[in-house]
């Protein structure tokens, strides 16, 4: 019995509300799309914010809205919706910034998420964020540099998933850190 063909694969990249001309760059660069159409990828959905790209190669169907076709990938460019959740539900990989927003909605709807962080941007803990996330196993870090070898090399199956939000274990916390409760029970004693 054969295997059946897998279904055409959809990625979405994402910048935020950021600028971030090197990733939708590199996102939007033909070695980035032909590693995601060699990786069974039919479609690819780029919001690149305020970032710069070159719309020349691109039909401009609508206002902040760009599309063409490389290869076989249907490549849609735009900058901004009033909320990302369908097209992270919709896509089989997602490649963002490090955004905590961005990287926490992705990761509580376990899509297989690269995070690329912004090495621009000062005191960055965007990459320290996606370093500690990455060492958990739940997402994996890219630089941009490096983005096609990671779609390439990229195996969702190993990523760990990410636990669920458990809203009374962040009501204890902030409990604690108001002082509403005793953090350490000798205490009470006078011990």
């Amino acid at each position: 019995m054969s295997e059946s063909p897998r279904p055409p694969m959809h990625a979405f990249v994402t910048v935020g509300s950021t600028r971030f001309d090197a990733l939708v760059h590199k996102a939007l660069s033909p070695p980035f799309l032909d590693v995601l159409r060699a990786n069974g990828y039919r479609s690819l959905d780029v919001q690149c914010g305020n970032s710069a790209f070159d719309p020349s190669a691109f039909d401009h169907p609508a206002p902040d809205h760009w599309h063409r076709s490389h290869n076989g990938l249907d490549v849609n460019v735009w900058r901004f919706k009033p909320s990302l959740k369908d097209d992270y539900e919709r896509a089989d990989l997602v490649v963002s910034h490090a955004g905590s927003g961005t990287i926490i909605d992705v990761l509580r709807l376990g899509k297989p998420l690269i995070v690329v962080p912004n090495p621009t941007l000062l005191d960055n803990h965007q990459e320290e964020l996606s370093d500690a996330l990455a060492g958990l196993g739940h997402l994996r870090s890219s630089t941009v540099a490096d983005l096609p070898q990671a779609i390439e090399n990229f195996d969702p199956s190993k990523l760990v998933p990410f636990p669920q939000f458990d809203g009374s274990r962040f009501r204890e916390l902030l409990d604690e850190e108001m002082g509403f409760v005793e953090r350490d029970h000798t205490r009470k004693n006078g011990h």
